[in-house]
């Protein structure tokens, strides 16, 4: 039985405006692919080359979780695996948040008002990383991601909200998540919206 959960962030080489509009996921390539599993509490920071290493962690996952992976890093992965990602089992911290907020809310927002931690740069910083050759903090970064989305979804799970700065409420604002209640069962998160 699957018994470890994977939160993974994917960077990739180039921009939608590198590669003709929003699209074309599969000519984004990945730079690298940032994940962490539970089981062993441990981080883990794949280039293009062992992304096979990752896809063996994901099948072998109970569930995989990100922020904003229906929309963006399932569709820049798929190209690189031999099965169809429909299969996984998913959770989206974006789409329960824009469900709960009635908008879409950044990660960067999300973590700093829930957790006190910010990003430690943006995708755009990146791409340029990449085209410098500068890996190493493209890992930095995307572990960075990680680590937040991470910590957003265990704080969700145990206080059964995430909070956001809102400018039309001066302030901080809760947005009830249901994450704690996936524990029990794992299939009320179906991948409806997948793709």
């Amino acid at each position: 039985m699957n018994t470890y959960d994977v939160v993974f962030d994917i960077e990739t080489k180039k921009s939608f405006d590198e590669v003709g509009g929003k699209s074309n996921f599969d000519k984004l390539g990945i730079s690298v692919v940032g994940a962490h599993v539970s089981g062993e509490d441990r981080y883990y920071a794949f280039e293009e080359h062992e992304i096979p290493q990752f896809e063996k962690m994901i099948q072998g996952a109970r569930r995989v979780v990100g922020f904003n992976i229906h929309h963006f890093d399932i569709p820049v992965l798929q190209p690189y695996i031999g099965w169809s990602l429909k299969s996984l089992k998913t959770l989206d911290l974006m789409e329960d948040v824009a469900k709960g907020a009635g908008f879409r809310i950044s990660l960067d927002n999300l973590s700093e008002t829930t957790l006190g931690a910010r990003k430690s740069g943006d995708g755009m910083q990146a791409l340029r990383w990449y085209k410098e050759g500068r890996i190493d903090d493209i890992k930095k970064y995307c572990l960075k991601d990680v680590e937040l989305t991470k910590a957003l979804w265990e704080y969700g799970q145990k206080n059964g909200h995430v909070l956001f700065y809102s400018r039309n409420s001066s302030g901080r604002v809760a947005i009830p998540v249901s994450w704690g209640k996936m524990e029990v069962n794992l299939d009320a998160h179906s991948q409806t919206s997948l793709f």
